[in-house]
């Protein structure tokens, strides 16, 4: 009697969009499910930590996954083998340790397989060659899961009796608040210098040109005062001017290095208007598959969460090879480009790149959603950009020099060869300040006379450091050591729904409330919000991975002057009475004079009789320009997701709406309202008439934030 042999080996993911794609390229005899992430985690209802016993966990099954492994159970009985397939992280790792817990698997048997990309040669590839499951992954991702839950269970509940409920203090969220908290301290207290740049136009040769004053009497200037710069001009306008040297050179640029995860953040949100949330989440998607026409469910890119900036040698060649198919050879550089990490990378994975260079943006858009496309479109450029050779600039600087002791100095700057800005240029945060004046190649020659046309003195102040936005706040994060890749976006999106940040337009605010836990957390847990420390706290986490240190010793490092810390703070913190501000506006419904309450989208309006009366109203603000369309007042209003929009105090009598912010003035062209636009460079008026869209520029007061 012959005994019945399972036939199909069972496949273990985290998303069912990864599950779809992976059954495709393995077909009859794998069967793949998903555990929709983290199947088991610490209790939310108790600290599920045993500090006395070795810090040990208790795990439970998560609410919802019961029916998730009661399936997975049932596969795993009748298949041939089980191998687990979570993602190529820490928290992939953990996920497969906990399935194999669950399982019954053994961690040292060869179960584990990870996929950079989901492409079919990378799936089958890496199913026939399992490991083990990495513990020192799973004690470096147990050992962070735990510090931040000592830290949130003891410090919250703090938060809660001395501020008010719902409060929480997070290991990383916590800095992540203090460092925007800072920053606002240091734009309040900051005081500008005025400085004057003096600029001439001048004629030498048959041609004009600009020139930079750049030294008196052999000095280098800093002008300080209007006084100073009228006396500059004077001196210059006295003229006598000659050509005292032209030098030529050339300037090469080299292209970005591929993307990183915090690269891609932050570039996604310069370019594209992205949050990080968003980022990862259209990532993830592009990572795990998308269904494209006539090729079915295909990865689109590499793994999405790493600090590396390494490539394989075989994404390398071939993106050399079509760089000199498409763009021809001069455009690819005698040897590969091979980019330096930061030093505290841990460079498991390679760099974000294309999984399949001939899936080109273009060609497969009708498949993607906008989002999708932009966010493809941005790796897949970027990729082939890096491997590109250097862009050429030919370089003139020609200085003048008077009798009266004046030097002035121009700069030009011509384009020999575009090298990869052909394909992509980085973004830039803030457009930096020239410290030339540059323009075209001057045919000129040295000794030749000038004169001077004119001169112009230009007030400049000194500006405060810029708020941050999601990207540079990234940037920053990564810069000193704070978190991983895994943990930018979810921080950044805990602070903003904890109601301790707020956004707008880009910029990142501290609210009150944010202020005041990040002052009382500066003073009673100054270890917590400390940058150094948290940034060699995760330095240790790395040498757990590293198996360098054990994640208990770790812990135990901590615990010991956390637990002081806290007594503390439990006795000396006192409780602070947050009063809410009263308003002019009545309620509707009691009577009373409703108060401000600060809300996951900014503050609005309450009843101060709640849970009795339980009215809210949006704050109203009314903007200077009238409704288009009745003539009454128009409001500023906040939509359910957070975004500014304009409508009529008369809706819905009125039904005018408008993204953008209309103004007083009326089109010059067809009389029809305009809408504020802020440029690049300079803030405009916009018709809103779509078959006019006339530009006039907006006003100096306009242009403030």
């Amino acid at each position: 009697m012959s005994s019945h042999k399972p036939a199909y080996k069972l496949v273990i993911v985290e998303s069912p969009a990864k599950a779809r794609t992976i059954s495709k390229f393995l077909g009859r005899t794998y069967k793949v499910e998903a555990s929709n992430g983290h199947v088991r985690d610490l209790p939310k209802s108790q600290l599920g930590v045993d500090v006395e016993n070795g810090f040990e966990p208790k795990y439970i099954t998560i609410r919802g996954r019961g029916e998730v492994l009661e399936r997975i159970r049932k596969e795993a009985k009748g298949a041939k083998t089980v191998i687990l397939a979570t993602d190529p992280d820490r928290e992939g790792e953990a996920i497969s340790w906990h399935l194999a817990t669950i399982l019954g698997i053994d961690p040292q048997s060869a179960c584990r397989v990870e996929f950079n990309e989901i492409t079919e040669k990378t799936v089958k590839s890496a199913i026939k060659e399992p490991r083990t499951i990495n513990m020192k992954l799973v004690d470096a991702q147990q050992a962070r899961r735990l510090l931040d839950r000592l830290v949130g269970y003891k410090i919250s509940p703090l938060l809660w009796v001395k501020i008010r409920k719902g409060l929480s203090a997070g290991r990383v969220q916590s800095v992540a608040t203090r460092m925007i908290v800072d920053r606002e301290q240091e734009i309040e207290t900051f005081e500008p210098e005025e400085y004057w740049h003096v600029t001439a136009e001048l004629e030498a040769c048959g041609q004009k040109l600009t020139a930079k004053l750049h030294s008196l009497d052999g000095a280098r200037v800093a002008i300080a005062s209007g006084e100073a710069a009228e006396a500059a001009k004077a001196r210059i306008m006295q003229g006598g001017f000659s050509i005292a040297s032209v030098k030529r050179g050339e300037r090469r640029k080299h292209p970005a290095p591929p993307f990183t995860t915090s690269n891609l953040q932050q570039e996604a949100s310069r370019k594209l208007g992205f949050t990080t949330a968003k980022t990862m989440q259209i990532a993830q998607q592009l990572y795990e598959g998308v269904d494209i026409e006539g090729r079915g469910t295909l990865g689109l890119i590499s793994y999405i969460r790493t600090d590396s900036v390494r490539l394989s040698e075989e994404a390398v060649e071939a993106v050399r090879a079509m760089i000199g198919e498409r763009y021809g050879a001069d455009y690819v550089p005698e040897k590969p480009v091979v980019y330096k990490g930061r030093k505290s990378a841990q460079d498991a994975h390679e760099a974000i790149r294309p999984a399949n260079l001939a899936l080109r943006p273009e060609e497969i858009k009708a498949s993607l959603s906008r989002d999708q496309y932009n966010l493809y479109r941005l790796i897949y450029l970027r990729f082939v950009a890096c491997q590109m050779a250097d862009a050429v600039y030919e370089t003139q600087q020609v200085e003048l020099s008077s009798a009266s002791g004046a030097v002035l100095r121009a700069s030009g700057e011509h384009m020999k060869f575009p090298g990869f800005t052909a394909v992509y240029e980085e973004g830039r945060d803030d457009a930096a300040e020239e410290d030339e004046v540059r323009g075209t190649l001057l045919d000129v020659t040295e000794g030749a006379q000038a004169k001077v046309l004119s001169a112009e003195g230009t007030q400049h102040f000194t500006q405060a450091p810029p708020r941050y936005t999601e990207a540079s706040l990234v940037r920053a994060l990564e810069e000193k050591g704070i978190g991983r890749p895994s943990t930018y976006a979810p921080t950044i999106s805990t602070i903003l729904a904890r109601g301790y940040v707020m956004r707008e337009k880009k910029q990142l605010f501290p609210t009150e409330l944010g202020v005041m836990i990040t002052d009382m957390m500066k003073e009673y847990f100054s270890d917590i919000v400390d940058i150094a420390f948290t940034a060699g706290m995760e330095a240790q986490l790395d040498e757990v991975e590293e198996g360098k240190l054990d994640w208990r010793q770790v812990l135990a490092g901590f615990y010991g002057p956390f637990e002081k810390t806290l007594q503390n703070a439990e006795q000396k913190i006192e409780k602070v009475e947050i009063k809410d501000e009263v308003s002019d506006v009545v309620c509707d419904k009691c009577g009373a004079m409703m108060v401000y309450k600060l809300g996951r989208f900014g503050r609005f309006l309450a009843c101060p009789n709640f849970p009795e009366c339980r009215n809210t109203k949006a704050i109203q603000v009314e903007i200077e320009a009238p409704c288009p369309k009745c003539g009454g007042k128009l409001l500023e209003k906040t939509s359910r997701k957070g975004r500014k929009f304009y409508g009529c105090e008369r809706y819905p009598e009125c039904d005018f709406v408008s993204w953008e912010m209309p103004v007083k003035e009326k089109c010059p062209k067809c009389g029809s309202y305009m809408v504020f636009k802020r440029g690049k460079k300079e803030n405009y008026y916009l018709c809103a008439n779509e078959a006019c869209r006339e530009k006039l520029p907006a006003p100096a007061a306009d242009e403030e934030e």
